[in-house]
């Protein structure tokens, strides 16, 4: 007690959503994205990664908060890329 609501505000550890910093795992290696993040992370407009890169991906939700595994993105980018130049025979 003796502790207000206005002493408590500021002092809380969660991030705000758009930051970084969040959903880290032990390496400091970050284990799941927004989906500004995620879309930022493969250069793509959000509208894009909706339309393309999100219906094939698998996403942890909670409440109105969607994080994207960086796995998923991973494989997503492996399963979707191509050789620029193949060699011909």
């Amino acid at each position: 007690m003796g502790m207000t609501a206005s002493t408590n505000r500021g002092s809380s550890s969660r991030p705000t959503a758009g930051t970084r910093s969040w959903s880290l795992g032990q390496a400091g290696r970050q284990l799941a994205l927004s989906k500004p993040d995620a879309a930022a992370a493969l250069d793509i407009s959000i509208n894009s990664f909706e339309r393309h890169v999100q219906p094939e991906l698998r996403v942890v939700r909670r409440g109105k908060l969607r994080l994207f595994p960086v796995e998923e993105l991973e494989r997503w980018l492996r399963e979707n890329s191509e050789r620029v130049f193949e060699e011909r025979r």
